[in-house]
């Protein structure tokens, strides 16, 4: 494998780069996951998103992700690329690209790894709807960042969990 691509971004995301990162000879599976930004969220007409991260902490997360994924799938590479800055209806906020010997782990691993940015990565993000817009807070949309960012002690906590 190449370098690691854990990696938060403002430019658009390349998926092909992070297939050709993941690819390799014993590679008999890559799996891909590709996160958009939707129109419609819970009734609401989404215009776009504005997404922001603490990038040192995130791109450690997302590297411990990458880990974790090679203790649980051990043959298995995943390359993990988060954009941040604003995004249209459409744009790629997030996309994970995991290549196994077999299919079943690059699945397995895929969904993994989403649902782990969701949980651990200190990234949130401010919808716009038609009438109104608001910072949703953390990935899994269970707090709200008010002022736009997470406090210190959200941070310090989700620095806790690191390792859970």
């Amino acid at each position: 494998m190449n370098d690691e691509l854990f990696n938060i971004t403002k430019k658009p995301i390349d998926v092909n780069e992070l297939i050709q990162h993941v690819t390799r000879r014993k590679a008999g599976a890559i799996t891909t996951f590709i996160g958009t930004v939707r129109e419609w969220t819970n009734g609401k007409k989404t215009l776009r998103l504005t997404y922001e991260a603490y990038i040192p902490m995130a791109e450690s997360m997302l590297r411990q992700i990458g880990q974790e994924i090679k203790k649980r799938w051990p043959d298995t590479e995943a390359a993990i690329v988060h954009r941040i800055g604003t995004l249209d209806i459409s744009d790629i906020a997030v996309a994970i690209a995991v290549s196994s010997p077999h299919r079943k782990a690059a699945y397995e691993a895929n969904e993994y790894a989403i649902e782990r940015i969701k949980e651990i990565v200190p990234i949130w993000k401010k919808e716009y709807w038609e009438d109104g817009e608001a910072w949703i807070g953390d990935q899994l949309e269970t707090v709200s960042y008010p002022e736009g960012k997470p406090s210190d002690l959200q941070l310090n906590e989700k620095e806790g969990n690191r390792h859970d």
